[in-house]
């Protein structure tokens, strides 16, 4: 195999912190999927898994087949509720990219009892959590770790979680799949802003995302917040399907969010990939790259089409110094109701959280320079000076 360009060659040089260890035991993303979802991803694949993962793969077609005998029982007994449904609000949408600090708004916006989201279950489970729900996560809480391995945040059954997870395990195609076979490179690139899909594609696609939303409305029927990094590219695709939907858009030190990016999506491809990534893998760092470019373009141009009132943009930093003041001006501008009545949840969550610890990193000078010419319409956009600050997101 040919080595990486020199321009993708200082990956583990970003963090002084490693990559935590994932229990051998635990559960994958991909545990999640139906049987065929599972055989139409493992042939793609040409089944390249080493015997030091067999077993990774030999526990995945047991629930293969578990979720789709389940899935067919889901669907006899919902599928006329689904279909009938109709959203009591339109979804509020989180837009930023990966490491730009989503997961911390996410967590705020859902410490309000008006606000619910897809689950970590719900999205491992698309196929029947509707009526496995209350029984099943209890059952297996022990297979899933306290915290996520990329950063020590909580992880938990019942903690918010992207959407992106569930078209995964859906079997819709998306650019996280890359992480199943990691030594093969980015898959699915067309995913991230649907742009280039036939029509038929595009619909498909969105018949299937608007379906899981839907389940997550029958659970529980408030309004749904959304928050997938790849949603930032697809504003134009969510206007078609929730024309009234709301936006926050949350940004964040481009020289933060470029490591950070990296040892998350290299994180991601050593703990629930069916290989063991091959150390000069190159292609994650030119990946994250070429999806800021892309993910910007279209976002920049898709937002002309939201409605004044409907967006508002937040700096990660300003939320981490004052967030009952960033969240009470969220609240204000998108009009998501009274505050007061969510505020002393966002002060105790501030309180608990004063003790987080954030990743550091060194990047190497050429790398940033890179990063600045590479992104620098979002450095100009943003204000950022190119200041390298602690990693939380």
């Amino acid at each position: 195999m040919a080595s990486a360009p020199p321009e993708v060659s200082r990956t583990t040089a970003y963090s002084r912190k490693p990559l935590h260890r994932y229990p051998w035991w635990a559960l994958r993303f991909w545990h999640g999927m139906d049987l065929f979802s599972w055989l139409r991803l493992l042939l793609r694949n040409r089944l390249a898994v080493p015997p030091a993962r067999w077993w990774i793969m030999a526990s995945v077609s047991i629930t293969s087949m578990l979720n789709s005998f389940a899935g067919v029982f889901e669907w006899f007994l919902f599928s006329d509720a689904v279909r009938r449904k109709k959203l009591k609000e339109p979804p509020l949408f989180v837009l930023g990219h990966w490491r730009s600090g989503t997961t911390m708004l996410h967590e705020l916006l859902m410490l309000d009892p008006r606000h619910q989201c897809p689950t970590t279950y719900q999205c491992f489970a698309p196929h029947h959590f509707l009526w496995t729900g209350w029984l099943v996560p209890p059952l297996i809480s022990f297979f899933l770790p306290k915290k996520r391995p990329m950063d020590d945040m909580a992880a938990g059954w019942d903690r918010p979680q992207e959407d992106e997870f569930a078209l995964v395990n859906m079997g819709v195609p998306s650019p996280y799949l890359a992480w199943a076979f990691p030594n093969h490179g980015p898959v699915a690139d067309e995913y991230l802003d649907l742009r280039n899909l036939s029509h038929a594609d595009r619909e498909s696609w969105k018949h299937r995302w608007l379906g899981f939303v839907k389940r997550v409305a029958l659970a529980n029927d408030r309004r749904i917040v959304l928050k997938s990094p790849t949603h930032t590219a697809r504003v134009k695709t969510i206007l078609e399907v929730f024309p009234d939907a709301r936006f926050i858009h949350i940004v964040r030190d481009p020289l933060v969010v470029f490591p950070s990016t990296v040892r998350l999506w290299k994180s991601l491809s050593e703990v629930q990939g069916f290989q063991i990534p091959r150390e000069n893998g190159g292609w994650i760092e030119r990946c994250v790259l070429d999806n800021f470019v892309r993910m910007y373009e279209c976002f920049e141009q898709d937002r002309r089409d939201i409605p004044p009132g409907r967006i508002v943009d937040l700096r990660y930093e300003d939320l981490v110094a004052d967030p009952v003041g960033q969240m009470n001006r969220l609240y204000q501008e998108l009009r998501l109701g009274e505050f007061a009545e969510v505020e002393p949840a966002v002060r105790a969550y501030t309180r608990n959280s004063r003790d987080y610890k954030t990743n550091k990193y060194q990047l190497p000078a050429d790398v940033a320079d890179r990063v600045r010419n590479r992104w620098a319409p979002f450095f100009q956009r943003y204000g950022y000076a190119g200041q390298v600050e602690d990693d939380r997101s």
